[in-house]
This record gives C-alpha cells, sequence and structure tokens, in this order.
C-alpha cells in the first residue's frame, strides 16, 4: 500500500447512496481507517454530490476525520487507490425495467433477475463494457489495488474480469452466505456468536455443508423447526432443503430463478408464494431511500447512520492492520471445489489479512448440488464467452442453457426474446454483440 496510516479507497458508482453510506459507516468504525482517504466517483453529478454529503455527515458522527473527495472523472478516483469498491448499475432503473418488462411479454417470469436468466445475462452484456475500461484504468493507475465487486450478475462480473485482467486482485462479495446463517441460527434458537458453519458453491446458490454448535450438528434443530411450522414449507429455499438435503444460502425469490421447477407453474408459484416482479417493488424502495438522503441533507435534517456488516470495511481493515478473519468470496475456482470447472466463479470461505483475501479449499461438493451449480456456471462461461470472443450467438445459447427460461419458453420465443433485448438495450452492449439481430 501507499501509506499504511491513510488508505486510499474508491468507490466506483458512489451514486449508489444507500450502499455507499452503510460501507463508510461500517468503515468508519474502525480507528485505524478514521483517517482514510476516500475517493468517491459517479457519472450522475447529483448523486455524486449526494454521496459526498452523506459521506462527511458519517464522518462527522463516527468521529472520524477521513480525506473525502469527489470525481466526475474515474480515473482520477483510481489514482493510487489501495482499494477500489464496486457497486456500479449500468442503465440504472430504466435498464432493470426493460429486464422485466420484455421477458413478461414474451411469457418469462422473473423475481430479481439480477444473477441467472435474461435479467441477469443482460445485466452483464450492459456492465461489461464498464469492467473493461475499470481494470484498463487500474492496470495503468492502481495496479497492486485490491478490487472488491459488488455489482451483480457477481459470478458473470468476476469470471469476466479473471478473463480479461487475470493480473486484477479482484474478489467478489456478497452478504447471502452471512445472513443465510444468521437467520437459520436464529430459527433453531441458537445464538450466532455460538454457531460453525460451512458453506460453498457459486454466488446466490451456494450451499450450507456444516451447521453446528461445539461440535453437534444443528440440522436436527433445522428439521424439527420446520416440521412445527407448515408455513416454512412455503418457501423454496426449505423446499430445496428437504428435497436436496442442504440449504441453499440466498432467499426464495433468488432461488426459484435458477432452477427449472417453479416459476414456469402457477401451482408453484402459489405454494411458495413466489412475488412475480419483486426487483420491481426493491428499485423503488432503493430511489425512495435516495431522494430521502438526498433532502434530508438540503435540510440539514439529521440521517441514520447504520452499519451493514459487509465484507468490504472487514477485508480493507485486514489488509491494513493484519487482523486476519474468515469471510466468504466469489474467486476464480482453481481447485477450490473439485467438482466443478476449474476457470469458473465459486463463493467459498476466505481468509483476509495482511496479505490480501486468500480462498479455501472446500473439495467436492454433493453431487446433487454440484449439478445445480454446473448448470448456473455453464449459463456463467457462455454469457462472458459471447463478450470476450465477439460471438453473438452466445447470447441466444446462455439463454437456451438457462434452467428456468428453457423451462418456459420454445427455443424459437427464447431467440426472439433474446433479440428483443439486444434491440431494447443497444448502445449499452459492446458493439459487436449487437451484430446478433437478424442473424
Amino acid at each position: 500500500m501507499n501509506d499504511v496510516t491513510a488508505p486510499k479507497i474508491a468507490f466506483i458508482g458512489a451514486g449508489s447512496v444507500v450502499f455507499t453510506q452503510g460501507l463508510l459507516a461500517d468503515l468508519f468504525t474502525f480507528p485505524e481507517l478514521a483517517h482514510a482517504r476516500i475517493a468517491l466517483h459517479d457519472i450522475d453529478a447529483e448523486r455524486l454530490d449526494t454521496a459526498e454529503g452523506a459521506a462527511r455527515y458519517i464522518a462527522g458522527v463516527r468521529g472520524a476525520k477521513p480525506v473525502i473527495t469527489a470525481h466526475p472523472d474515474r480515473r482520477a478516483a483510481l489514482e493510487d487507490a489501495d482499494f477500489v469498491i464496486n457497486i456500479i448499475q449500468v442503465g440504472m432503473d430504466g435498464a432493470t425495467r426493460t429486464d422485466f418488462a420484455v421477458p413478461a411479454r414474451h411469457g418469462l417470469r422473473q423475481t430479481i433477475g439480477d444473477t441467472l436468466g435474461v435479467g441477469g445475462i443482460f445485466r452483464a452484456l450492459r456492465t461489461f463494457p464498464v469492467l473493461r475500461a475499470l481494470a484498463s484504468d487500474m492496470a495503468e493507475l492502481c495496479p497492486d489495488a485490491l478490487l472488491l465487486n459488488y455489482t451483480n450478475p457477481m459470478a458473470m462480473n468476476v469470471l469476466y474480469l479473471s478473463r480479461i485482467a487475470p493480473e486484477l486482485r479482484v474478489t467478489g462479495l456478497c452478504h447471502s452466505v452471512h445472513w443465510t446463517m444468521h437467520d437459520l441460527a436464529q430459527l433453531v434458537g441458537v445464538p450466532f456468536e455460538e454457531v460453525t458453519y460451512l458453506a460453498a458453491g457459486v454466488n446466490h446458490q451456494a450451499w450450507v455443508l456444516r451447521f453446528e454448535r461445539a461440535g453437534q450438528d444443528l440440522h436436527p434443530l433445522l428439521d424439527e423447526a420446520i416440521a412445527r411450522d407448515p408455513e416454512l414449507l412455503r418457501r423454496v429455499r426449505v423446499d430445496m432443503y428437504r428435497r436436496l438435503g442442504h440449504y441453499p444460502t440466498e432467499t426464495s425469490e433468488h432461488s426459484s430463478e435458477y432452477v427449472p421447477w417453479y416459476l414456469h407453474h402457477d401451482s408453484e408459484i402459489e405454494r411458495l408464494r413466489l412475488p412475480v416482479g419483486a426487483y420491481l417493488e426493491i428499485i423503488e424502495e432503493n430511489a425512495a431511500s435516495y431522494r430521502r438522503t438526498r433532502d434530508a441533507l438540503a435540510a440539514g435534517v439529521p440521517l441514520p447512520v447504520e452499519g451493514t456488516l459487509e465484507y468490504a470495511p472487514q477485508i480493507i481493515h485486514s489488509t491494513v492492520t493484519g487482523t486476519p478473519r474468515r469471510i466468504y468470496g466469489n474467486v476464480p475456482n482453481r481447485g477450490l471445489i473439485d467438482n466443478l470447472p476449474a476457470d469458473c466463479v465459486v463463493e467459498v470461505p476466505c481468509l483476509t489479512d495482511a496479505s490480501g483475501v486468500q480462498p479455501t479449499r472446500v473439495g467436492a461438493l454433493p453431487p446433487q448440488c454440484a449439478a445445480l451449480n454446473s448448470a448456473y456456471v455453464s449459463v456463467t462461461d457462455l454469457v462472458v464467452r459471447a463478450a470476450t470472443d465477439h460471438e453473438p450467438q452466445h447470447i441466444r445459447h446462455a439463454a437456451m442453457a438457462d434452467p428456468a427460461t428453457a423451462a418456459a419458453l420454445p427455443v424459437e420465443r427464447i431467440w426472439d426474446l433474446c433479440d428483443d433485448l439486444v434491440r431494447a438495450h443497444g448502445d449499452l452492449l459492446q458493439p459487436e454483440l449487437r451484430a446478433l439481430l437478424g442473424n
């Protein structure tokens, strides 16, 4: 690092103000980071100004004295950075609404649409050109920085970066494992601090492999809790746990989109209370939260300052101070999970300390879990190949291979849907992929 006492942390997409606020609230709880250099970047001037105002307010509440700068130019924010936090959303809410509206016209249901399926595919294809530019800038301006990616689709974005910039030190971060285990501990009535666990798989579709207290398996208590409450059986992830023997680490809304069994069937949507289009409500809530923050800053009204328990602040603190921690990260496989492809991106426990982020080898997943993950990573690979090989047909191939899309639509409709989404997203895609139309 450039200066151990004052690391530089660049926020790319800082206009995601609610997320930026939570991360800063966590960072400023660490005395060793109280004087950090915080460089905020966003292409939206109003959101950047709001992020800067929020950062200064949070620092004051936390008693920190960082150096905060705001940069419309990404390169200025990146120069000499030690850590880069990526939280961009290319196309913002309008592109997300398109990701829902166009598939809905074709009869395809989605709940979240940010990880797999056509929503995940096109979110990735919009994001890749910006990731390529970011990687190029980092290679020139901060080649040794840690890139901590929060932008979805996580596995596709990290895989793309690993292929176009293998020298980049990138880890994808997601809170799903932590909060899954937190909620399971509550469900079985055991303090979270007393629980030990192991999970592994792929982002938003990892699996709880061990769930214990003092060496005692807690799965029997989980089974008893489910037996006592029939309403728990009306959750996709509980249904998957009963049938697969391992609990998935993402919400039922997410989990329903990565398999062919649920969203295609009206009866399953009713049985499992699946909220089709749920993410459209989430983006409305996020927009309202942003407006509240902006208006509160303008009026001088106090803001809530709440931490998030996200991994990025913990990784930064561990790297700066050498304090060891265990987190979950999304990284290239490279022998970490035996029965998934060597170059796919997996989610595994990682040690973080002064050396950065060091993934832990897990071994083989249960075969039924690996089978579902294999379908997931096949889609991910095809999406990345579409961009890196300049092969637009791989967009269609990825959608054809996607379990939920294939269950819902005949193949000709899948092709038409891909054409419509390429047309709808237009200039947000790299030019070579727009050649799909008419072919």
